[in-house]
């Protein structure tokens, strides 16, 4: 049982607990360059958790091969041949989302979170568990994305993945679809994130998870109260 809700964590913690976007901020500029449309956020997001997915399985399976000097060279190579896959496909059979998408496609290349997938996990761990974590990644990556998305074009066009929304309800608001309309919609999701840890944080002052429960500033604060007490 705790087995399964060990694999059962590596999907789930991608969602809010360690979100790439909303928690370690992580690939910001395509979050804010292609949300402006649900469709753009939505196929960015499959589009990185294929490469994830699939670049994290290749770098577990070759991790005592790879030599430590050349790993990230290794790591970036492997990453790239999965990407062109993505973009021959995107080509092929969805190409008004390769005109949406841009460079910002080829460039998941050296995405942070892929990378650092890479690097923290996939080469430490086993080829299941790395997969895992691609797929939690993933997931959250494309949850932020198609979300952040899907208000950005409510708001700023009255429609979500193209379809009428708010005909007669209220005049959209070209902001959101703007670059600052972004920036403030991505800082409204972090702090609704914040907000979430914050209220599934331990009340009873325990070391929890995220910044609220930093182990290190409980122990110093713990460290603290005992000098106090001492004194």
């Amino acid at each position: 049982m705790e087995k399964k809700n060990n694999k059962l964590s590596l999907v789930t913690k991608g969602f809010i607990k360690e979100n790439p976007v909303l928690k370690l901020v992580l690939g910001t500029c395509p979050t804010l360059a292609v949300t402006s449309l649900a469709f753009n956020g939505l196929g960015m997001g499959l589009a990185a958790t294929f490469v994830l997915i699939c670049s994290n399985t290749a770098i577990s399976a070759l991790r005592k091969v790879i030599p430590d000097k050349v790993r990230i060279p290794a790591y970036i190579t492997v990453i790239a041949g999965f990407v062109t896959i993505v973009q021959m496909l995107v080509k092929a059979y969805l190409p008004e989302l390769d005109s949406a998408l841009g460079v910002f496609l080829p460039l998941i290349v050296v995405n942070c979170i892929i990378l650092g997938r890479a690097e923290m996990f996939a080469s430490k761990n086993t080829v299941l568990d790395s997969a895992l974590d691609g797929l939690g990644m993933g997931l959250g990556f494309t949850f932020a994305l198609t979300l952040m998305g899907i208000v950005r074009e409510l708001l700023g066009a009255g429609t979500v993945f193209g379809f009428v929304v708010t005909k007669n309800l209220w005049q959209p608001i070209g902001f959101f679809t703007s670059a600052p309309g972004g920036f403030f919609v991505f800082g409204m999701f972090m702090a609704l994130a914040v907000k979430l840890e914050i209220a599934k944080a331990p009340k009873d002052g325990s070391c929890g998870g995220g910044c609220i429960g930093c182990k290190m500033a409980c122990a110093s604060a713990k460290k603290e109260d005992n000098e106090g007490g001492n004194a």
